[in-house]
């Protein structure tokens, strides 16, 4: 289907409408730039976050996991660079007020808010971090932040994993979690927040191996995209220039999806070299090398590192599902959702709310509930019911019929061609397990 032009905006209300995303404190005016996830919107970010661990880390052998603390010593940023190098260039236009990052503006000398020119002031540097205190004092010596991103928690435990683990590079050290930036231009709803959720991993080899396994991590991470249902054409593979490198990098390339504003990162894949061992070492003075006793040679690891943002991910996956269609003369809105990200994965439908009917409904959702995510609707007609789990993503419906009550048996509704297939009750688990992809 053609891309629509406004589909941004029917996504957006489709999430508040169905109980995917809300304005954070909605109800005293929101908060700039964040959002709460609702009953569907958290199991929908669940699975996508579920998705990355199990390729990442349940279907390898190389790869570990960590959730290392928001919270860490300053001295942690020092050594990252982030305390002197985490920043945006920042600019005010005199006449607006409004605020904006120099390196994003289309036309440096002309406002995108209110369109005058030679407006701005001079560019300053703006960190990015959330500095907060520690103790009951707050003076220079309290001084801590909000993480900016999780890698460095990876890089502080590289001795602790490794040793504990008994792993040898090359391999990975997984890590979800929240991390803090104070984005001077947030927006596009989750795409670009203050508050958000990384999924990243650390992927340590020795150097002569970096330039393989980062292709490696190229293609396996754009990979993961397409097997989780986005099409190809809406994702590239973008290098970075030269002049676009980070500091410590000597090669990145991001995953990037085309929103309907643009192409936007989805992934960056970073060959990171020796840089943040290196610099934990030396401000730590601990040893972070690693003695090879098969090759008898002794080195720092380089570092490939896959980093994703669960929200932006989550937007991508959203905006890729969302269709509309017509069916026998009506409007059907649907998000053909992979199966795996789906929030609800099955849902139960007894035809009414008739008191036969319902016992029969909850014995089937019984039978369901702990092996799949179920929902149970009786209210309305089947047909609206059927277009509601259409809207959220879910894949297969089972409705309960007053043939049930003969045959002991259930139709079966595919989301995507509609299809409905009667199956018995006593076969109807594996039959909905064969329907789905894991």
């Amino acid at each position: 289907m053609a891309a629509q032009p406004d589909v941004m905006e029917r996504v957006v209300n489709l999430c508040k409408r169905r109980g995917l995303v809300f304005p954070s404190s909605e109800i005293y005016g929101g908060f700039r730039s964040t959002w709460d996830y609702g009953p569907l919107g958290v199991l929908l970010k669940r699975n996508v976050k579920g998705a990355w661990w199990r390729s990442l880390v349940q279907l390898r052998d190389d790869v570990v996991g960590l959730d290392a603390a928001i919270l860490m010593a300053p001295r942690v940023w020092e050594a990252s660079g982030h305390v002197t190098t985490f920043t945006d260039p920042l600019v005010d236009c005199r006449e607006c007020k409004e605020r904006f990052r120099e390196d994003q503006l289309e036309d440096p000398n002309r406002c995108p808010n209110c369109g005058a020119e030679g407006s701005f002031t001079e560019a300053r540097q703006f960190n990015l971090m959330f500095e907060t205190h520690v103790g009951p004092v707050a003076d220079d010596a309290s001084v801590a932040y909000l993480r900016p991103e999780t890698s460095q928690g990876i890089f502080v435990n590289f001795l602790n994993v490794q040793t504990t683990a008994r792993k040898k590079p090359p391999f990975g050290i997984a890590q979800i979690g929240k991390s803090f930036r104070n984005e001077i231009t947030p927006g596009n709803f989750i795409f670009r927040t203050r508050e958000f959720e990384q999924m990243e991993m650390e992927f340590f080899v020795p150097p002569v191996d970096a330039p393989t396994w980062f292709e490696y991590w190229c293609q396996e991470r754009f990979g993961w995209y397409v097997d989780h249902g986005i099409p190809e054409d809406r994702l590239r593979l973008r290098p970075h220039d030269a002049a676009e490198l980070s500091h410590y990098s000597q090669a990145t390339s991001d995953v990037e999806y085309a929103y309907p504003w643009g192409w936007g990162e989805l992934e960056g894949i970073a060959n990171r070299t020796d840089f943040d061992l290196r610099r934990h070492a030396e401000y730590s003075g601990q040893d972070l090398s690693f003695y090879d006793q098969e090759t008898e040679e002794r080195y720092v690891p380089y570092v490939v590192e896959p980093a994703a943002g669960a929200d932006r991910t989550t937007l991508a996956f959203l905006l890729a599902a969302y269709t509309e269609e017509e069916v026998r003369g009506e409007k059907r809105t649907l998000l053909k959702l992979h199966p795996r990200l789906a929030p609800i994965t099955v849902a139960v439908l007894p035809l009414s709310k008739n008191e036969r009917l319902v016992p029969v409904a909850e014995e089937v959702a019984n039978l369901l509930r702990a092996h799949l995510m179920i929902d149970v609707d009786a209210s309305g007609s089947i047909g609206r019911r059927y277009r509601r789990q259409d809207e959220v993503g879910t894949p297969l419906c089972v409705t309960v019929d007053f043939d049930t009550l003969d045959d002991r048996a259930v139709t079966v509704r595919d989301r995507d061609t509609m299809d409905q297939t009667r199956v018995p009750i006593d076969s109807l688990l594996d039959e909905l397990r064969g329907r789905l992809p894991w």
